[in-house]
């Protein structure tokens, strides 16, 4: 115990205070979005799944498709610059989107554009993010700097998703919008005055963008686990795309009460993700990725109770189970990256993990309307929970997920205090 309470002494550095503050804040403002954008959209004239259904693919769609380049972009030029270029692109893309909203003008190329150079900032802005953490923590303080960026994050959703409901209702989609930008330029500037000095960077020889990729290719591809999650997660994410983005939101309009009960859903997960928090600040296992690849199996609770009719407390208690889940794999996954990965392609290898992640969330969100129509909300959001389930158990037959092994812990020293 004494050992986690030592490594809190993270709060005291100047640059992990700095980018907790920026990534705490622009986690705020993103939560704000997709209640804002979902009900935003939903409430216009003829508007219906469909439309929602085209401005998501349009935001996504770029991210997926530029995220190699946002890894080697990361990878060559300083990660607090790239991320400061990120949250200013998407505080632009915000208030574009809340200007739409407020003037009445929203015809749906520009709604899409607007929500495209969005997607393009997050590409930028995911690889450098993973890539940034071990220049500003100490290898031995990773699982913890990724915990408490992590209850930062969380803490951020919690309010954000009691906070939007509320707004959409009260003020209407365009303000929950402006927060939305507001935030990213806040978290933008926070990032820019890390001023991480070149020499703490690795250096090495300049190559082509391709023979970068190829690179990064190697070093992602060479490790079984990785990959093996990462389709696992191509799968995963496409059904959570399709029914966080649009089956939810969709039921919650039919026959759950609209925004306050969707954004109790949200509330729920946000929760779920502190109580996570405070797991994974405890939790050293011996086979990370083995644990974190069973806690998938859970995430499947909340769209099996949507579809299967549960009442509301039942569903948010889903969605709380998902927020502890998925926060205990990200802080595993993201600590065993960053130690398993050279720091000099770690950027370029998330790009990849990214990039296969999410390259089927577009056809998830951009299929989910239409299923919808076709089967019914409920139906889809069943067809949902069995993807996350049937995936989940072929990446656990992978040798490579079940045996990853953590290393073992430093003997800490005799006269080790709380202070670390």
């Amino acid at each position: 115990m004494r050992g986690h309470l030592g490594d809190l002494g993270l709060l005291r550095e100047r640059r992990f205070t700095l980018l907790l503050a920026a990534r705490t804040i622009s986690v705020l403002g993103s939560t704000f979005a997709p209640v804002a954008l979902a009900f935003g959209i939903l409430g216009l004239p003829g508007a219906d799944a469909t439309t929602l259904s085209v401005v998501l693919t349009a935001e996504s769609l770029p991210m997926v498709l530029f995220m190699l380049v946002g890894g080697v972009i990361a990878d060559r030029f300083p990660r607090h610059l790239v991320m400061t270029a990120g949250e200013l692109t998407n505080a632009l893309a915000f208030f574009a989107l809340a200007a739409m909203m407020f003037t009445g003008w929203t015809p749906l190329p520009a709604m899409a554009t607007a929500a495209a150079i969005s997607g393009l900032a997050m590409a930028m802005l995911f690889p450098a993010l993973t890539g940034i953490i071990p220049e500003v923590v100490p290898a031995d303080r990773l699982q913890t700097g990724n915990a408490l960026l992590g209850l930062g994050a969380n803490t951020s959703r919690v309010a954000g998703a009691v906070l939007s409901g509320g707004t959409v209702v009260l003020f209407g989609g365009g303000w929950a919008l402006s927060v939305s930008g507001v935030m990213f330029a806040v978290a933008g500037v926070l990032v820019a005055a890390l001023r991480l000095a070149p020499g703490e960077r690795p250096a090495g020889p300049r190559h082509s963008m391709l023979a970068d990729l190829r690179d990064g290719w190697r070093e992602f591809s060479s490790r079984q686990w990785i990959w093996v999650v990462v389709a696992q997660f191509s799968i995963m994410v496409m059904a959570i795309q399709a029914g966080h983005g649009v089956l939810g939101p969709l039921l919650a309009k039919e026959s759950l009460g609209g925004p306050l009960v969707w954004s109790a859903f949200l509330t729920g997960e946000a929760v779920g993700t502190i109580a996570g928090v405070l797991v994974s600040l405890r939790m050293r296992p011996s086979r990370p990725i083995l644990l974190a690849t069973l806690l998938c199996l859970p995430t499947a609770a909340p769209y099996l109770l949507l579809g299967f009719g549960a009442p509301v407390w039942a569903i948010v208690a889903g969605s709380f189970a998902l927020g502890v889940c998925f926060d205990v794999f990200g802080v595993l996954w993201q600590t065993t990256m960053q130690r398993e990965v050279p720091a000099d392609a770690l950027s370029r290898v998330s790009s990849y993990d990214a990039l296969g992640s999410l390259m089927f969330g577009p056809l998830g969100l951009m299929l989910a309307g239409p299923v919808a129509h076709l089967i019914g909300t409920r139906e889809a959001l069943l067809a949902c929970g069995a993807m996350v389930v049937l995936s989940t158990l072929a990446a656990l037959l992978s040798p490579g997920v079940r045996n990853l092994r953590a290393p073992a812990p430093a003997p800490a020293p005799a006269s080790e205090g709380v202070s670390g």
